[in-house]
């Protein structure tokens, strides 16, 4: 009994830390990723229109996605309410999301976009006080208030001094995050019968077919674009799609939806960086502050009720 038991006892202990590090790495790499997506959208959305830029992105990551799929014998289609939200999702989240987002940052520099996008863990929130029965506790009201007046000032202290066209690119801004939360909550339902490589690859085989109207485009487009704007096309597929929903995917099966979305609260501080060394590009001071509101907000929503 002695051996059995010190040689069974230690496995579970050493087995969660284990699951739990991959999580995390798995998050990190996911934000990393992300935020580098809006910055590489703003380098190259002046050579692709943004539905050529949605498609040509998408389809390199599910082509990517298909041969991971296929090396470990995963291309078997969900079936019954899964195969449905599979498609819904890749619709919603890979193809609308992508174009929404791509056009937002033609009226908006990377780290406003990514600011306005990361409202969505509320939004997230919301849905499951709706759909979900949660219901909608005392941090959840106080910060979907805060949130709000973030977006407020962001609005009014604009790089662009509350123009029309910064106006648009914030509405489409609040557009992508409520197609993110859309796609968030139909993905987790998705990851409770089906693996994340599978669940990754048709979403995003989904929305590349959604994304097919905009090939001509990307063709025509891609044959008087620069070496540099392909090869950003091609990143963009790889690592912030391909990759990043992967391990999004992966991290998101083994922990809730809303304390996974409050981890991408990181990636507009990223976005801002990244934004500023490659690009030279800062959010104005008041839209800085107006962002922190936002992200002050999404932060107290998430606080447990005692």
């Amino acid at each position: 009994m002695n051996a059995v038991t010190t040689t069974i006892a230690p496995a579970p202990v050493s087995a969660a830390p284990a699951q739990q590090y991959r999580t995390v790495l798995a998050a990190a790499v996911t934000v990393v990723l992300w935020a580098s997506a809006f910055v590489g959208i703003r380098m190259i959305g002046s050579t692709y229109s943004p539905g050529a830029l949605a498609f040509g992105r998408i389809a390199v990551g599910a082509l990517v996605l298909g041969v991971i799929a296929w090396r470990y014998g995963r291309l078997t289609l969900p079936t019954g309410r899964a195969r449905w939200l599979v498609v819904a999702y890749g619709a919603v989240w890979f193809a609308a999301y992508t174009a929404v987002l791509n056009l937002a940052e033609h009226h908006l520099d990377a780290g406003t976009a990514a600011l306005l996008v990361n409202v969505a863990p509320i939004l997230v929130a919301v849905f499951a006080g709706v759909f979900f029965a949660e219901g909608f506790p005392r941090p959840l009201v106080v910060g979907i208030g805060i949130a709000f007046s973030g977006v407020v000032l962001i609005a009014a202290g604009g790089s662009g001094g509350g123009s029309v066209n910064e106006t648009i690119g914030i509405w489409l801004g609040l557009l992508t995050a409520l197609l993110y939360a859309s796609g968030v909550l139909m993905q987790k339902i998705v990851l409770r019968s089906v693996d994340a490589v599978t669940a990754t690859f048709f979403g995003c085989a989904a929305g590349a077919l959604v994304l097919v109207p905009f090939a001509p485009q990307f063709v025509e487009q891609s044959l008087t674009a620069s070496g540099g704007a392909m090869a950003g096309v091609v990143y963009l597929g790889v690592f912030p799609t391909a990759i990043a929903f992967s391990t999004w995917a992966y991290a998101l099966a083994r922990t809730d939806a809303g304390r996974m979305t409050a981890t991408t609260l990181t990636v507009p501080a990223i976005a801002i960086l990244l934004s500023w060394a490659f690009l030279g590009e800062l959010p104005t001071v008041v839209g800085m502050i107006g962002g922190s509101l936002c992200l002050l907000g999404v932060a107290i929503s998430r606080r447990r009720p005692r």
